[in-house]
Protein backbone atom coordinates (compact mmCIF):
# COMPACT_ATOMS: atom_id res chain seq x y z
CA UNK A 1 0.00 0.00 0.00
CA UNK A 2 2.91 2.28 -0.08
CA UNK A 3 3.14 5.68 -1.87
CA UNK A 4 5.74 4.29 -4.24
CA UNK A 5 3.10 1.54 -5.45
CA UNK A 6 0.71 1.58 -8.20
CA UNK A 7 -1.76 -0.33 -6.84
CA UNK A 8 -3.06 -1.32 -3.03
CA UNK A 9 -5.31 -3.78 -1.63
CA UNK A 10 -7.53 -3.58 1.41
CA UNK A 11 -8.82 -7.28 2.43
CA UNK A 12 -10.79 -8.29 5.15
CA UNK A 13 -11.22 -11.68 6.46
CA UNK A 14 -14.52 -13.05 8.92
CA UNK A 15 -16.23 -15.66 10.07
CA UNK A 16 -15.95 -19.64 8.75
CA UNK A 17 -14.36 -18.37 5.41
CA UNK A 18 -15.76 -15.20 4.49
CA UNK A 19 -13.71 -12.42 2.89
CA UNK A 20 -14.20 -8.59 1.46
CA UNK A 21 -11.27 -6.70 -0.89
CA UNK A 22 -10.98 -3.64 -2.56
CA UNK A 23 -8.17 -2.89 -4.86
CA UNK A 24 -6.87 0.28 -5.66
CA UNK A 25 -4.91 1.91 -8.71
CA UNK A 26 -3.16 5.34 -9.06
CA UNK A 27 -2.46 6.83 -12.35
CA UNK A 28 -0.21 10.26 -12.47
CA UNK A 29 -2.26 12.44 -9.82
CA UNK A 30 -5.31 10.55 -9.07
CA UNK A 31 -6.18 7.42 -7.31
CA UNK A 32 -9.70 5.24 -7.31
CA UNK A 33 -10.92 1.59 -6.41
CA UNK A 34 -11.28 -0.90 -9.35
CA UNK A 35 -12.92 -3.85 -8.42
CA UNK A 36 -14.90 -5.18 -5.18
CA UNK A 37 -14.62 -9.02 -4.52
CA UNK A 38 -16.44 -10.45 -2.12
CA UNK A 39 -16.99 -14.51 -1.12
CA UNK A 40 -18.97 -16.16 1.50
CA UNK A 41 -18.80 -19.78 2.20
CA UNK A 42 -22.29 -21.56 2.39
CA UNK A 43 -19.97 -24.06 4.67
CA UNK A 44 -20.59 -22.07 7.36
CA UNK A 45 -24.01 -23.33 8.45
CA UNK A 46 -24.44 -20.62 11.49
CA UNK A 47 -25.05 -18.09 8.86
CA UNK A 48 -26.58 -20.84 6.21
CA UNK A 49 -27.69 -23.58 7.85
CA UNK A 50 -29.88 -24.78 4.34
CA UNK A 51 -27.61 -23.85 1.50
CA UNK A 52 -28.08 -26.49 -0.96
CA UNK A 53 -24.71 -24.88 -2.62
CA UNK A 54 -21.80 -25.48 -0.96
CA UNK A 55 -18.64 -24.13 -0.21
CA UNK A 56 -16.99 -20.60 -1.58
CA UNK A 57 -18.77 -18.18 -3.66
CA UNK A 58 -17.34 -15.08 -5.21
CA UNK A 59 -18.68 -12.11 -6.33
CA UNK A 60 -16.59 -9.77 -8.16
CA UNK A 61 -18.18 -5.89 -8.59
CA UNK A 62 -16.73 -3.08 -10.42
CA UNK A 63 -16.51 0.16 -8.06
CA UNK A 64 -18.59 3.17 -9.67
CA UNK A 65 -15.58 5.78 -7.82
CA UNK A 66 -14.57 8.41 -9.64
CA UNK A 67 -10.86 9.31 -9.55
CA UNK A 68 -9.67 10.88 -6.18
CA UNK A 69 -6.68 13.44 -6.32
CA UNK A 70 -3.56 11.89 -4.51
CA UNK A 71 -3.10 12.47 -0.64
CA UNK A 72 -6.74 13.59 -0.36
CA UNK A 73 -9.03 11.49 1.97
CA UNK A 74 -12.37 10.41 -0.21
CA UNK A 75 -15.66 10.70 2.23
CA UNK A 76 -19.00 9.23 1.43
CA UNK A 77 -21.37 9.88 4.44
CA UNK A 78 -24.45 8.50 2.10
CA UNK A 79 -25.17 5.12 1.39
CA UNK A 80 -24.43 3.04 -1.79
CA UNK A 81 -25.42 -0.54 -2.86
CA UNK A 82 -23.56 -2.54 -5.50
CA UNK A 83 -25.79 -5.80 -6.70
CA UNK A 84 -24.62 -8.65 -8.59
CA UNK A 85 -25.94 -12.39 -8.39
CA UNK A 86 -28.58 -11.87 -5.72
CA UNK A 87 -26.01 -10.60 -3.30
CA UNK A 88 -26.18 -6.83 -2.32
CA UNK A 89 -23.58 -4.55 -0.56
CA UNK A 90 -24.37 -1.75 1.48
CA UNK A 91 -21.89 1.02 2.30
CA UNK A 92 -21.87 3.99 4.28
CA UNK A 93 -20.22 6.41 6.31
CA UNK A 94 -16.73 5.42 4.23
CA UNK A 95 -13.37 7.37 5.08
CA UNK A 96 -10.45 6.28 3.15
CA UNK A 97 -7.00 7.40 1.34
CA UNK A 98 -4.70 4.91 0.03
CA UNK A 99 -1.34 5.83 -1.29
CA UNK A 100 -0.96 7.66 1.86
CA UNK A 101 2.56 9.67 1.64
CA UNK A 102 5.14 9.71 4.06
CA UNK A 103 2.37 8.33 6.97
CA UNK A 104 0.52 11.96 6.95
CA UNK A 105 -3.25 11.07 6.46
CA UNK A 106 -4.28 13.81 3.45
CA UNK A 107 -6.04 17.48 4.93
CA UNK A 108 -8.39 17.62 2.39
CA UNK A 109 -11.58 15.52 1.46
CA UNK A 110 -13.17 14.33 -1.67
CA UNK A 111 -16.61 13.66 -1.54
CA UNK A 112 -18.97 11.66 -3.35
CA UNK A 113 -21.70 12.74 -5.66
CA UNK A 114 -24.27 12.09 -3.10
CA UNK A 115 -22.21 14.01 -0.16
CA UNK A 116 -22.70 17.11 -2.99
CA UNK A 117 -25.09 19.50 -2.31
CA UNK A 118 -26.84 20.47 -5.02
CA UNK A 119 -29.26 23.84 -5.46
CA UNK A 120 -33.20 22.73 -5.19
CA UNK A 121 -35.27 23.69 -8.22
CA UNK A 122 -37.53 26.33 -7.90
CA UNK A 123 -41.58 25.06 -6.88
CA UNK A 124 -43.91 27.16 -7.65
CA UNK A 125 -46.88 27.63 -4.82
CA UNK A 126 -49.40 24.16 -5.40
CA UNK A 127 -51.58 22.46 -3.66
CA UNK A 128 -48.84 19.54 -3.95
CA UNK A 129 -45.85 21.58 -2.28
CA UNK A 130 -46.52 20.39 1.54
CA UNK A 131 -44.83 23.78 2.36
CA UNK A 132 -47.45 26.22 0.85
CA UNK A 133 -50.56 23.93 1.06
CA UNK A 134 -53.60 25.89 2.61
CA UNK A 135 -56.06 24.71 4.82
CA UNK A 136 -58.99 24.94 1.75
CA UNK A 137 -58.28 22.19 -0.63
CA UNK A 138 -57.96 24.19 -4.36
CA UNK A 139 -59.54 22.90 -7.80
CA UNK A 140 -57.10 20.16 -8.73
CA UNK A 141 -57.02 18.15 -11.97
CA UNK A 142 -58.44 14.75 -12.50
CA UNK A 143 -54.77 13.06 -11.88
CA UNK A 144 -53.31 13.74 -8.90
CA UNK A 145 -50.08 16.28 -9.65
CA UNK A 146 -46.72 14.98 -8.74
CA UNK A 147 -44.19 16.64 -6.47
CA UNK A 148 -41.30 18.03 -8.46
CA UNK A 149 -39.38 15.29 -6.67
CA UNK A 150 -39.06 12.55 -3.82
CA UNK A 151 -39.87 13.12 -0.29
CA UNK A 152 -36.52 13.88 1.95
CA UNK A 153 -35.66 11.36 4.29
CA UNK A 154 -35.90 12.05 7.92
CA UNK A 155 -33.72 10.81 10.37
CA UNK A 156 -36.47 9.83 13.56
CA UNK A 157 -35.65 8.26 17.27
CA UNK A 158 -37.20 7.19 20.29
CA UNK A 159 -35.91 6.93 24.06
CA UNK A 160 -36.48 4.82 26.74
CA UNK A 161 -34.74 7.14 29.92
CA UNK A 162 -31.41 7.88 28.09
CA UNK A 163 -31.27 5.26 25.86
CA UNK A 164 -32.22 5.01 22.41
CA UNK A 165 -34.98 2.55 21.89
CA UNK A 166 -36.32 2.80 17.99
CA UNK A 167 -34.11 4.29 15.29
CA UNK A 168 -36.15 5.07 11.50
CA UNK A 169 -34.53 6.95 8.41
CA UNK A 170 -37.26 7.26 5.88
CA UNK A 171 -39.16 9.84 3.57
CA UNK A 172 -42.97 9.90 3.38
CA UNK A 173 -45.52 10.82 1.28
CA UNK A 174 -49.52 11.28 1.18
CA UNK A 175 -51.34 10.27 -1.97
CA UNK A 176 -55.01 11.40 -1.33
CA UNK A 177 -57.45 10.61 -3.49
CA UNK A 178 -60.77 11.40 -1.46
CA UNK A 179 -62.58 13.92 -4.08
CA UNK A 180 -60.13 15.52 -5.43
CA UNK A 181 -56.38 13.96 -5.90
CA UNK A 182 -53.26 15.45 -4.22
CA UNK A 183 -49.50 14.21 -3.32
CA UNK A 184 -47.89 15.68 -0.12
CA UNK A 185 -44.17 15.70 0.70
CA UNK A 186 -43.97 15.27 4.78
CA UNK A 187 -40.58 17.40 5.58
CA UNK A 188 -38.77 16.21 8.01
CA UNK A 189 -37.72 19.92 9.35
CA UNK A 190 -40.94 20.24 10.52
CA UNK A 191 -41.78 17.19 11.66
CA UNK A 192 -41.36 15.93 15.69
CA UNK A 193 -41.40 12.25 16.79
CA UNK A 194 -43.02 11.05 19.60
CA UNK A 195 -43.87 7.44 21.08
CA UNK A 196 -43.90 4.68 22.93
CA UNK A 197 -41.26 1.79 23.19
CA UNK A 198 -42.19 -1.83 24.70
CA UNK A 199 -41.12 -4.86 24.56
CA UNK A 200 -43.38 -6.46 22.24
CA UNK A 201 -44.88 -3.46 20.53
CA UNK A 202 -43.51 -0.01 19.66
CA UNK A 203 -44.96 2.62 18.21
CA UNK A 204 -43.50 5.65 15.79
CA UNK A 205 -45.87 9.21 15.80
CA UNK A 206 -44.69 11.93 13.84
CA UNK A 207 -46.11 15.08 13.67
CA UNK A 208 -45.79 17.25 10.43
CA UNK A 209 -46.19 20.75 11.89
CA UNK A 210 -49.88 19.81 13.64
CA UNK A 211 -51.16 19.34 9.87
CA UNK A 212 -50.01 15.97 9.22
CA UNK A 213 -50.45 13.05 12.14
CA UNK A 214 -48.64 9.35 11.25
CA UNK A 215 -48.69 6.72 13.63
CA UNK A 216 -46.40 3.49 12.97
CA UNK A 217 -46.89 0.65 14.92
CA UNK A 218 -44.24 -2.64 15.63
CA UNK A 219 -45.68 -5.57 17.09
CA UNK A 220 -43.03 -8.73 17.94
CA UNK A 221 -43.95 -12.34 17.04
CA UNK A 222 -42.54 -14.17 19.65
CA UNK A 223 -42.57 -17.36 18.68
CA UNK A 224 -40.45 -16.71 15.49
CA UNK A 225 -38.65 -13.72 17.32
CA UNK A 226 -39.61 -11.16 14.37
CA UNK A 227 -40.93 -7.95 14.61
CA UNK A 228 -43.11 -6.46 11.94
CA UNK A 229 -44.86 -3.65 10.75
CA UNK A 230 -48.87 -4.36 12.07
CA UNK A 231 -50.94 -0.55 11.84
CA UNK A 232 -50.35 2.77 10.24
CA UNK A 233 -52.67 5.54 11.33
CA UNK A 234 -52.78 9.19 9.41
CA UNK A 235 -54.68 12.16 9.98
CA UNK A 236 -54.64 15.48 8.10
CA UNK A 237 -55.40 18.39 10.06
CA UNK A 238 -57.09 21.59 9.64
CA UNK A 239 -53.24 23.63 11.43
CA UNK A 240 -55.43 26.74 12.14
CA UNK A 241 -58.30 25.28 13.91
CA UNK A 242 -57.28 21.59 14.50
CA UNK A 243 -60.37 20.16 12.48
CA UNK A 244 -60.03 16.40 11.01
CA UNK A 245 -59.92 17.17 7.16
CA UNK A 246 -59.35 13.23 6.73
CA UNK A 247 -58.71 10.12 9.07
CA UNK A 248 -57.60 6.45 8.02
CA UNK A 249 -56.11 3.30 9.25
CA UNK A 250 -54.94 0.00 8.82
CA UNK A 251 -54.02 -1.94 11.65
CA UNK A 252 -53.93 -5.27 9.79
CA UNK A 253 -50.17 -5.14 7.70
CA UNK A 254 -47.34 -7.11 7.90
CA UNK A 255 -44.68 -6.04 6.33
CA UNK A 256 -41.02 -4.58 7.01
CA UNK A 257 -39.98 -8.18 9.09
CA UNK A 258 -36.47 -8.69 11.13
CA UNK A 259 -35.68 -10.81 13.29
CA UNK A 260 -35.28 -9.27 16.67
CA UNK A 261 -32.10 -7.00 17.14
CA UNK A 262 -31.68 -6.48 13.72
CA UNK A 263 -32.80 -3.84 11.29
CA UNK A 264 -34.82 -3.40 8.06
CA UNK A 265 -33.53 -1.72 4.92
CA UNK A 266 -35.60 -0.72 1.84
CA UNK A 267 -34.00 1.92 -0.69
CA UNK A 268 -36.98 1.67 -3.29
CA UNK A 269 -40.44 3.23 -3.12
CA UNK A 270 -43.06 0.95 -1.31
CA UNK A 271 -46.77 2.14 -1.20
CA UNK A 272 -48.87 1.13 1.93
CA UNK A 273 -52.86 1.02 1.39
CA UNK A 274 -54.23 2.57 4.24
CA UNK A 275 -58.10 2.29 2.54
CA UNK A 276 -59.14 3.26 -1.09
CA UNK A 277 -58.82 7.11 -0.66
CA UNK A 278 -55.51 7.15 1.27
CA UNK A 279 -52.15 6.29 0.44
CA UNK A 280 -48.22 6.19 2.13
CA UNK A 281 -45.66 5.93 -0.04
CA UNK A 282 -42.40 5.47 2.10
CA UNK A 283 -38.41 5.85 0.29
CA UNK A 284 -35.21 4.77 1.36
CA UNK A 285 -36.84 3.03 4.67
CA UNK A 286 -34.48 1.87 7.14
CA UNK A 287 -36.07 0.84 10.84
CA UNK A 288 -35.21 -0.73 13.64
CA UNK A 289 -38.22 -0.37 16.52
CA UNK A 290 -36.36 -2.99 18.89
CA UNK A 291 -33.66 -3.60 21.02
CA UNK A 292 -31.40 -0.78 19.95
CA UNK A 293 -28.04 -0.78 20.79
CA UNK A 294 -25.12 2.30 21.10
CA UNK A 295 -27.62 4.52 19.36
CA UNK A 296 -26.92 2.79 15.97
CA UNK A 297 -29.16 0.37 13.23
CA UNK A 298 -28.11 -3.06 13.64
CA UNK A 299 -26.10 -4.37 10.82
CA UNK A 300 -25.38 -7.94 12.39
CA UNK A 301 -24.91 -11.36 10.33
CA UNK A 302 -28.68 -11.17 9.65
CA UNK A 303 -29.61 -8.05 7.48
CA UNK A 304 -33.02 -7.47 6.32
CA UNK A 305 -33.84 -5.43 2.98
CA UNK A 306 -37.33 -5.72 0.05
CA UNK A 307 -36.65 -7.86 -2.93
CA UNK A 308 -34.99 -5.34 -5.78
CA UNK A 309 -33.05 -3.39 -3.74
Amino acid sequence: CGSDTQAALLAVQFGDGHSWSVNFTKNNETYQAEFITFTYNTNDTAVFPDARRQGPVTIVVKDAMHPIQLNNVFVCHHTTSFEAENVTQIFWNVTMQPFVQNGTIGKKESRCRADTPTAAPTVLPTVANVTTASTTISPAPTTAPKPAENPVAGNYSLKAGNKTCLLATVGLQLNISQDKPLLINIDPKTTHADGTCGNTSATLKLNDGNRTLIDFTFIVNASVQKFYLREVNVTLLNHQNGSVILSADNNNFSKWDASLGNSYMCRKEQTLEINEDLQVHTFNLWVQPFLVKENKFSIGKLFYFCANY
